[in-house]
């Protein structure tokens, strides 16, 4: 133990020598560097492998911003008062939610390969790529012995193949006359209805062929074309899209095999994204035409709509995730009289996933919507909306796959705190509640959030949490995890968060004392003790008398502890020899009511005497066996 007055010397003097470990450290024996340069010689490999990068074709249009009452009009939906922003607003990006199609799509050549729009974001939430492809197989990989079958994933999803699927090329839109073309419009509509097995891919692909253009011609001609579109169409284009898309997930559990781990484990692309992808497109594109009427399309775009829609977002296609989050953001701003469902039904898929299932692959893509939702709530908040955070979003920081979503999540909780101060006591106890206490990953993701909030937080909301948080804070700081207590000793570069530690010092540094003195020179990696010297000179300099206090507090606390562990052991001693003087087979009497024995009970002989009660920490109604050993 460091002796505390040189201890405090140093905190006045001179910042501590760590260069010298630090060199220390940075030098490397030859194994050492063998190890690094074999490293270095397969993330090499790795990327000679590796699939081509996703093309960055992000949307050039904000997010909106939605909710508030519904009679707001949709126009209004993107405002957004840049003026009363916080900091934290500029710093934490909000997830985009709004991707648009370019305006004048063109059917690509037969044979070509179908990629993403240039102008629609890439996957986010759960995609991965990997970068294994190609390698061969090392001493690492896994192995199964004979006998046991390698697990397999299931296919992607199972269509309603049509039975009659020979089509035939119809005119283009350019080559009929006006007149006409609404007619070719919903031939071209009952050509796409035609749904097609790609599992095989040796199919009907003549058919295939012409559907897929069929799909880019209604693309075009609505996304170029003015005063096209007409109340006949609008159950058409519904129809089309439903039989398309709408269709059961495959489970994610196979029959034979491990479970699909969404962390670890390569998505199931669907195998008809072809055909799947020009669909979403067309469909975003005819509901945000200037022709479009709401008041038509929703005879057809109807609760069950939209229930089907939330069924898809379980699909494992980062894609399709893509662009249905798009698409129900689109409904939510076209539809007002489905926002409210809309959120009742999202919160119901959130209730499925935190208390039964545990599963399901759109949480990050929804927690988006809801993300710029929030941003658009008229304040005062409704209680119904409070509800929400309190027993839907806080909830969800409970379920192991937090970190497939936890982003999207902090950014839906400093929202609400951006919109409504008063609810940071509920917000910050509610973390408290369902803090991790074994994973350590997760309780770094936990300390990234509350800095977050730290930077929304009002003094007089920071006054009514600091002792539960900065009790769990010392907890965190204490961590044997080096990345733990490094996350949490990162807070003292926050200036916002040293303000607010500076005008509560009084309650703050008797907590946070001796944690951060036991890791200045207990802790196992070296990085701690430079934080912990930093943070312990803040505490210093803010107020010196205080620091002296808890120093010699501190101190005489730790000079008694030993006298306290000799007692302890003198008790136990007592306890175990009383029990040794027992008759065997004789069980002790048990009291008529409860009771707690304590130390001035000692003296007894445990041989059925009532006086004869042995001392025993917090012992209710029980008996001591011969061994020495509470039972009962």
């Amino acid at each position: 133990m460091l002796n505390m007055n040189r201890f405090k010397q140093r905190l006045r003097g001179k910042e501590p020598k760590t260069s010298s470990s630090k060199k220390k450290d940075s030098s490397d024996s030859p194994s050492k560097k063998e190890e690094k340069a074999e490293k270095k010689s397969e993330k090499s490999v790795l990327a000679s492998n590796s699939l081509p990068p996703a093309p960055n074709v992000g949307s050039s249009s904000s997010a909106n911003s939605l909710g508030g009452s519904a009679n707001s009009s949709t126009s209004s939906l993107g405002s957004h008062n840049q003026q009363n922003a916080s900091p934290m607003t500029n710093r934490m990006l909000a997830p985009h939610v709004v991707i648009s199609p370019s305006s004048a799509p063109h059917p690509p050549p037969p044979g070509a390969a179908e990629t993403m729009p240039g102008d629609l974001q890439p996957p986010k939430a759960g995609a991965k790529v990997n970068y294994a492809v190609g390698l061969q197989t090392t001493p690492k990989d896994v192995t199964f012995p004979e006998g046991v079958k390698t697990p397999k994933r299931q296919h992607s999803s199972r269509f309603d193949v049509s039975e009659k699927r020979e089509l035939e090329k119809l005119h283009g839109f350019h080559e009929v006359p006006p007149a006409r073309r609404q007619e070719l419009f919903l031939q071209k509509l009952d050509q796409c209805n035609v749904i097609f097995d790609f599992n095989d891919a040796a199919a009907d692909m003549k058919s295939k062929e012409i559907k897929r253009l069929a799909l880019h011609e209604l693309l075009d001609y609505v996304a170029n074309n003015r005063q096209v579109i007409s109340e006949p169409m609008y159950p058409k284009v519904v129809e089309m899209f439903a039989k398309n898309l709408f269709r059961p997930i495959p489970p994610p559990v196979n029959p034979v095999g491990d479970a699909f781990d969404p962390e670890e484990d390569e998505p199931v692309l669907e195998v008809a994204w072809p055909h799947i992808q020009v669909v979403y497109e067309f469909f975003l594109r005819f509901i945000e035409s200037q022709d479009f009427n709401t008041n038509i399309a929703k005879q057809y775009i109807d609760h069950g709509f939209v229930l089907q829609l939330l069924e898809l977002f379980d699909s494992e296609d980062p894609r399709e995730r893509d662009f249905l989050k798009t698409t129900l953001h689109r409904i939510y701003g076209k539809f007002l009289n489905l926002r409210s469902f809309i959120r009742r039904s999202i919160n119901n898929v959130f209730f499925q996933f935190v208390y039964e299932t545990e599963r399901f692959n759109g949480i990050a893509e929804l927690l988006e919507i809801l993300g710029s939702i929030i941003n658009g709530f008229a304040l005062p908040l409704k209680e119904e909306h409070k509800l929400f955070l309190t027993r839907v979003l806080l909830p969800l920081h409970k379920a192991k796959s937090l970190s497939m979503y936890h982003p999207q999540l902090a950014y839906c909780i400093v929202q609400f705190l951006e919109k409504d101060a008063a609810l940071t006591e509920e917000v910050v106890l509610g973390l408290l509640r369902y803090w991790p206490k074994v994973n350590s990953t997760k309780e770094v993701m936990f300390l990234n959030e509350v800095e977050d909030i730290f930077e929304v937080m009002d003094p007089a909301e920071f006054a009514k949490v600091q002792e539960p948080l900065f009790h769990q804070l010392a907890k965190s700081v204490a961590s044997p995890h080096f990345q733990v207590a490094e996350r949490a000793l990162y807070f003292w570069n926050n200036e916002y968060f040293c303000n607010l530690v500076s005008d509560n010092v009084e309650v703050i540094l008797p907590i946070m004392f001796a944690p951060l003195y036991e890791n200045s020179k207990g802790h196992w990696n070296r990085t701690i003790h430079g934080l912990v010297y930093n943070a312990m000179k803040l505490f210093m300099e803010i107020n010196p008398t205080l620091f002296d206090e808890c120093s010699a507090e501190y101190a005489a606390h730790q000079e008694g502890a030993e006298a306290r562990a000799q007692e302890r052991q003198t008790r136990w001693k007592a306890l175990e020899d009383n029990a040794k003087k027992r008759r065997p087979g004789v069980p002790l009497p048990r009291p008529a009511s409860p009771m707690v024995i304590t130390h001035e009970d000692a003296n007894g002989d445990l041989n059925g005497n009532p006086n004869g009660r042995a001392w025993a920490p917090h012992m209710v109604g029980g008996a001591i066996s011969a061994g020495g050993e509470i039972v009962g």
